[in-house]
């Protein structure tokens, strides 16, 4: 075409080494599941197609709406792209969920991480029930919102409460970044009519649910054993959450990337045809919106090219670490709280981008020590009046049982969580939510978990 694009004899020659050679794996999530497919099919569908499909996609600037408080990049080369399935109550989205629901809704969130050499990739879920901090955001009406705690989720819908994606975008970024101290570099976001349409133009896809579902909240009514949905139900059968096994938002993850497997495999065999990918395409593209670097088919080929050779062994998908937070709030039933040393541990090694062995996380994640249980005694080391006060504050914000304040004998210039042997394990809780502290065994100290403040102290995480 004389542009750069691949024609299409260069493209079924590249089908037709990829049919050689062993299977290799995609990035499975809501959009980069068929990210590959998206642009090679585009790119051999003709001109005017590739333009009409170019102009579909949204476009959202992101960089103003970014204030200069963000983590810093770890690791030259590597990615880290925000995937939201987005849950709008605008248009034809409106009859989902309940009727008070008018701002945007994040319905999936998840962390794509491209390692640098591009031989690797992790797939990090974050449960939308998880309790976190929510930062102060603009809502698009030029006021802000207050930091709080609550579903991560809300961020999505704090930011769009006027409508606009970027602003809900942004402070789904800043309360991701926030929260896991991993640099978002881009973002991508997919909303309902998207999926469906997807789903559709690929003539519906098979799913095996184990037992009948019922659930009027997601317009759906199954029978058990396989079967082939689209419309309505493919789009019920990822979103329900409640007639499903336990209920919770952690069945739906696992049940929604096993259907964009699905979706992938489906979409992958249908990219030889053109005219027959392109409703699938249109679906797509229409309800994809992306920061401005990825805004067209041409950079997402570029992505595209550089995950494609990622073998299906080194592509993992896990979800953070985490417990029901009734184990810390009796009360909550509603939400999870990330489970810590193990998800400090998990964003430490993406930043720094190292391979997670899932099978080790989730060992070390099945006993968790439930916040309140820790009880810790806080010294003031800076030689500042009331740091450690505000550092109790912190600390009883996140659940830990603060026992007393004092001051420590003298200033220390780091921060020291110290412990007797017995108490290592709650030690280690506690030093995973405050970055660069120091941690030592305190044989004289009994029954509490002590942290000194020193004058490197600059909060929690």
């Amino acid at each position: 075409m004389g542009d750069g694009r691949p024609g299409r004899a260069h493209r079924r020659k590249q089908h037709a080494k990829q049919r050689s050679r062993p299977r290799r794996g995609r990035i499975l999530a809501w959009t980069g599941g068929v990210l590959a497919v998206l642009v090679l099919g585009a790119a051999g569908a003709g001109f005017w197609a590739y333009r009409q499909l170019d102009g579909n996609i949204t476009s959202a600037d992101l960089e103003h709406r970014l204030d200069g408080n963000r983590p810093e990049k770890l690791s030259s080369g590597s990615k880290n792209i925000l995937v939201v399935g987005s849950d709008s109550r605008a248009g034809a989205n409106g009859k989902y969920g309940g009727k008070d629901l008018n701002t945007m809704q994040s319905d999936t969130l998840m962390v794509v991480h491209l390692a640098a050499n591009r031989k690797w990739a992790t797939v990090m879920s974050l449960p939308r029930d998880s309790y976190v901090r929510i930062p102060s955001c603009e809502r698009g009406d030029g006021k802000k919102s207050a930091p709080h705690s609550f579903k991560i989720n809300e961020s999505f819908a704090i930011g769009g409460s006027k409508g606009d994606i970027g602003d809900a975008a942004a402070c789904t970024i800043k309360t991701v970044e926030q929260n896991t101290g991993l640099r978002m570099d881009h973002f991508m976001s997919l909303d309902f009519q998207g999926f469906k349409g997807m789903v559709n133009a690929l003539g519906g896809i098979e799913v095996c649910p184990k037992t009948p579902i019922h659930d009027p909240k997601a317009h759906l009514d199954m029978a058990a054993g396989c079967q082939t949905v689209k419309d309505e139900k493919a789009l019920g059968y990822v979103r329900t959450r409640y007639s499903v096994g336990d209920g919770s938002d952690l069945g739906r993850i696992s049940r929604q990337q096993e259907f964009m497997r699905a979706l992938a495999e489906k979409a992958k065999k249908k990219v030889t045809s053109p005219d027959e990918l392109y409703d699938f395409l249109d679906s797509t593209t229409k309800s994809l919106t992306t920061d401005k670097a990825l805004a067209g088919l041409k950079p997402l080929y570029g992505l595209a090219n550089e995950v494609k050779g990622i073998p299906k062994d080194r592509l993992t998908f896990l979800t953070v670490p985490n417990y029901p937070r009734q184990a810390d709030i009796p009360t909550d039933r509603a939400n999870v709280v990330w489970q810590y040393p193990q998800a400090a541990r998990l964003f430490d090694q993406l930043a720094h981008d190292k391979e997670v062995d899932k099978k080790r996380l989730e060992a070390e994640s099945r006993d968790p020590v439930p916040t309140p249980s820790i009880r810790v005694r806080v010294l003031n080391g800076t030689g500042k009046a009331g740091r450690a006060a505000d550092a109790a504050k912190e600390l009883r914000a996140l659940g830990f049982t603060v026992t007393s304040t004092g001051n420590a004998p003298a200033p220390v210039k780091k921060t020291t969580v110290s412990c007797p042997e017995d108490l290592r394990r709650s030690a280690e809780v506690l030093a995973s939510r405050v970055p660069d502290s120091v941690s030592r065994t305190d044989t004289r100290a009994s029954g509490s978990v002590t942290l000194t403040v020193g004058q490197d102290y600059e909060g929690l995480r």
